[in-house]
Parts: C-alpha cells; structure tokens; sequence
C-alpha cells in the first residue's frame, strides 16, 4: 500500500516548480522511514545519510553501534545541505543506489 507523503508531511512555504518533486504526488512512499546525518551533498539532487543504530549480541547480552550509509534523493525544494538531521523515507528505485528520499529536514 503506497502511501502519498503531500498527505504526511507539510510542504515547504516557499513555492516549488519542480514537476517531480514528492509534495506534487508524483513519487510515493512506502515502507521504512529513517532519520541521519548528511555526511556528503556533492552529487547533483542526491545526498548521503549516515545512521547510527545499537545491534543487540545475544551471546554477551550486549548493544554494539553501527552505522549505515543509504542514498537519498534530495528534491531542490527540500535542499538538504552537510551536517543537517534529515528524514528519509523509502520509495521506488530512482537509481541503482537510490530507493530513499528526503522528506523533511529536522529543525
């Protein structure tokens, strides 16, 4: 069941006249929603989230950190820069890294 994120998130007050931006509908969402860092913004409408997370190791009853890296697409009416807490949620591939996209930038 896909989900339309113009319906979840509030769009930007500023206008956007990008036709496949996800607030006009085009791109809906489905699945996982994640939040991160972005740790690189130097591809064009593309960013880098990094996710820090505890994995429990049942043997020493223990959480050990790790952290992933997934490719978002970053709409030009979002515009997520490095170092901003963003939410990205999951979408259909856009690319053969990209199946995430930002969805809102944290304040």
């Amino acid at each position: 069941m896909a989900r339309d994120i113009g319906l979840d998130v509030q769009p930007p007050t500023k206008e956007c006249t990008d036709p496949n931006c996800p607030f006009h509908g085009v791109l809906p969402v489905r699945g996982q929603v994640l939040s991160g860092v972005v740790v690189s913004d130097k591809m064009d409408k593309t960013v880098v989230v990094q996710r820090t997370f505890e994995k429990k190791i049942a043997k020493y009853e223990r959480y050990e950190k790790r952290k992933t890296k997934v490719h978002a697409h970053n709409p030009p009416c979002i515009n997520a820069k490095e170092g901003d807490n963003v939410t990205v949620a999951e979408c259909r591939p856009l690319s053969k890294t990209k199946a995430y996209v930002v969805i809102e930038v944290a304040k």
